[in-house]
């Protein structure tokens, strides 16, 4: 059984990079996931203080995530409509784009980065915003966007050393 759950945790992992980048799916708490599946193994046990730490921490990321971009693209001047066309602007980018055959780089980076700061500039244009705060707007959103995906990947980098380290210490 801790072989499956170990094997488990490393999907966990995985799983977790994915939703840091792609929206639908909880990237840090699918990584936490992972340390309380290691947890449950006979082999490996965590703490509960720093199972309360690292779920704490979690909490609070996958908070700032929905807070932080909205955040960016009101402090330079966003609406609604620009934080909307941000969101839909990040999913035609990850997704919509590579479908339709069109060419991103290297995991759809482009359409990741460039899909909310156009979305972001569109939302605010359909909204009525003139073209200076609609071009700061996206800016905002762009730089939240980062922040927000820079904070998961960062979490699910350190629960993955620890998920690896630990399973490797385990043998």
């Amino acid at each position: 059984m801790d072989y499956i759950l170990m094997t488990a945790a490393i999907v966990m992992i995985i799983v977790g990079f994915i939703g840091d980048i792609i929206p639908g799916i909880p990237g840090t708490p699918v990584s936490y996931f992972a340390l309380l599946l290691l947890h449950w193994t006979d082999r490996i046990t965590y703490s509960t203080y720093f199972l309360a730490i690292t779920g704490v921490i979690c909490a609070v990321i996958t908070i700032l995530d929905y807070v932080v971009p909205v955040w960016g693209t009101k402090k330079f001047g966003g609406t609604k409509a620009g934080t909307r066309g941000s969101t839909i602007g990040l999913i035609i980018g990850i997704l919509v784009l590579p479908a339709l055959g069109i060419v991103m780089g290297p995991f759809g980076l482009i359409g990741i980065l460039g899909g909310p700061f156009v979305g972001a500039y569109i939302g605010e244009k359909m909204g009525g915003t003139p073209d200076d705060i609609a071009w700061r707007s996206a800016f905002g959103s762009f730089i939240g966007f980062v922040a927000g995906t820079f904070m998961k990947i960062a979490y699910t980098l350190v629960i993955g050393y620890f998920v690896v380290k630990d399973i490797i210490n385990a043998f």
